[in-house]
């Protein structure tokens, strides 16, 4: 790699500097931590010391298999356990306020799930017991973090293609759900738990909308509770806007995960590999179009990480550096709840068939 790709690649390591780390316990024993947390955990070598969940004997069979040496009774138990500096929550959101208020209230820093809480509300809650305890809280918001979407960011960062006038995500899948029970039963379905990662991305790149625009549909006899297909857009001024568009039934046998964002001097243009075959997947692709290095037309970037489970790192990097050096964590719960604020946003306008101001929602 050469020049200053070499630059965005360096930009791109997600790995905490050994100073930095803190040791973990674990609030649950799904599949997202087995796949994606532990796994990142490992490769950073940050150290997991505890464990509690609700099944006794699931967290057993898991504390087990990753080699954690303490499983304990109750969250009271885990909480009080002085070796655990940092709780990584990883329940449905519909448990993890409560959750979050009693490990904050014991003095523990939190890595949170996606969506923070299902209301802006309960969020507020999150984020105001953090400040009163003087503790800091990240959510997992890793699709800032994926290598492709990370690359990109650097770039515009970077200005490469100057001012950025237009952001699209293009989503068709054809999702299966078969394991995913909680998730077929929620009323509102990818605004909160897909499409809020590229809401997330996008504010991490231009920040709060103005106003949106939304729309939320079903396929007609879908099993799935909530939204399979969204339209989303995010006004910011007369002349820059984001898109995104998802479909989660898609018949055509075309799937296809995508993203772009146009310049005033180019464009990043790319695809989300874990989203083909999931949850295989494959690298993300990303390339450039530039007037400012310049390019000879489109340069790909060379990925070489995985959204699972390298991703994972950054929000963890994010907290680690914060709480060895200062300052704020790019991925904190006060800037999540903006994110929740754009998602509500999208869900009453989709109910008022019309555009609806950021400020309709109290922050």
């Amino acid at each position: 790699m050469i020049g200053p790709l070499a630059e965005i690649s360096e930009a791109c390591d997600l790995t905490p500097p050994p100073e930095h780390i803190r040791t973990f316990g674990l609030v649950g024993a799904g599949a997202i931590l087995d796949a994606a947390h532990l796994p990142a955990y490992r490769s950073a070598g940050i150290p997991v010391a505890a464990m509690w969940a609700r099944d006794p004997e699931k967290a057993r069979v898991f504390a087990e298999a990753h080699e954690i040496g303490r499983v304990h009774d109750t969250l009271e138990a885990l909480l009080a356990d002085d070796e655990v500096q940092v709780i990584d929550i990883a329940i449905a959101p519909s448990a993890q306020t409560e959750v979050a208020l009693a490990a904050l209230d014991a003095g523990k820093d939190l890595m949170c799930q996606k969506p923070l809480a299902l209301e802006v509300a309960q969020a507020r809650r999150i984020v105001d017991r953090a400040a009163e305890r003087g503790r800091t809280v990240v959510v997992q918001t890793q699709r800032r973090y994926e290598e492709g979407i990370l690359a990109a960011r650097e770039m515009v960062r970077r200005g490469w293609i100057g001012e950025v006038s237009t952001i699209t995500f293009t989503i068709d899948l054809a999702t299966d759900f078969s394991g995913w029970g909680w998730l077929r039963k929620t009323p509102k379905m990818d605004l909160f738990n897909h499409s809020i990662h590229y809401l997330d991305t996008i504010r991490s790149l231009l920040g709060d909308p103005q106003q949106v625009f939304g729309r939320q549909w079903r396929l007609p006899g879908q099993e799935v509770v909530g939204e399979t297909r969204t339209l989303s857009i995010l006004d910011y001024a007369p002349d820059r806007r984001a898109i995104v568009h998802t479909n989660h039934m898609n018949l055509g046998a075309d799937d296809r995960a995508e993203f772009r964002i146009d310049g005033s001097a180019g464009s990043i243009r790319g695809t989300l590999g874990l989203l083909y075959d999931y949850p295989h997947g494959r690298p993300d692709t990303v390339e450039i179009h530039s007037r400012v290095l310049p390019t000879d037309g489109w340069l790909p970037y060379p990925v070489t990480r995985r959204w699972v489970p390298d991703a994972f790192l950054g929000p963890v990097s994010s907290l680690l550096r914060a709480l060895a050096e200062g300052g704020t964590p790019e991925s904190n719960a006060r800037d999540n709840l903006q994110t929740l604020r754009l998602v509500e946003a999208l869900y009453l306008s989709n109910e008022a068939g019309c555009v609806v101001p950021i400020d309709a929602v109290d922050a």
